[in-house]
């Protein structure tokens, strides 16, 4: 079966994601892959199966839930983009983390989709750490009270915290970003009631100082699957 030349570039992106965890004194495992497969078929998921990826990150249900019913049944879904209230009662049963949470109503709507389906959603904040204006995500200065708020919730799990860096074609540029996103967490989980170990952040361009600076979870589509397909006759990034 055709390998799309997936299996090779895993192999790179485990290697690099193994050095840079030697650098920052941490083991490999502390660090998951979501491999981020939108645009991308099923066929190229199964491919990426095949090296060992079980984690996927999607951010457009319609293309994502035929896609998750297509592959293998025992993968986990990850959905990475920005989420409209009205898309809540899809996602929630699908999908096992939700990253980017990035305002109260949308989590209130969570808790409240959830509740009625008997289930605990998975969540992350999205955290606009550098305060570009076209990114979603809470200003830093919104993110206790909404933990606060999150005390109360009974049906949303808060694992931690999620962030986008400005793209640079410099990684080190993405660096103070994902520091400042690591310090927050560890100020935050001393003040509130919630451990927020996982820190989603890093993406194809800039995974390494990700990891440098603490992620758990980074988000690879390119640096994994190759170029993306167009969309709408354009072409796709990350």
């Amino acid at each position: 079966m055709e390998d799309y030349g997936i299996l090779g570039r895993l192999e790179v992106l485990r290697g690099r994601m193994a050095a840079a965890c030697k650098r920052a004194g941490r083991r490999p495992e502390e660090v998951r892959l979501v491999a981020v497969s939108k645009t991308y078929p099923p066929e190229m998921v199964e491919a990426a199966v095949r090296g060992g990826c079980d984690c996927f990150g999607e951010s457009r249900l319609y293309e994502a839930l035929p896609k998750i019913e297509a592959c293998p049944g025992n993968l986990e879904w990850h959905f990475i983009g920005h989420l409209q209230r009205n898309k809540v009662q899809q996602v929630v049963p699908a999908f096992a983390l939700i990253h980017a949470v990035d305002s109260l109503r949308l989590l209130e709507r969570i808790e409240t989709v959830a509740e009625v389906a008997g289930h605990r959603a998975a969540i992350c904040l999205e955290v606009n750490v550098s305060g570009e204006a076209s990114k979603f995500g809470l200003a830093p200065a919104d993110v206790p009270a909404v933990l606060e708020a999150a005390e109360g919730m009974s049906h949303v799990d808060v694992r931690g915290l999620m962030t986008m860096a400005p793209f640079s074609p410099d990684s080190e540029a993405a660096r103070p970003v994902f520091r400042r996103l690591r310090e927050c967490r560890d100020r935050w989980s001393r003040q509130s009631g919630f451990a927020l170990e996982t820190l989603s952040m890093g993406m194809s361009n800039d995974f390494e100082a990700a990891i440098e600076e603490g992620a758990t979870l980074v988000r690879v589509g390119t640096g994994l699957f190759g170029k993306r397909p167009a969309v709408d006759g354009r072409e796709s990034c990350e």
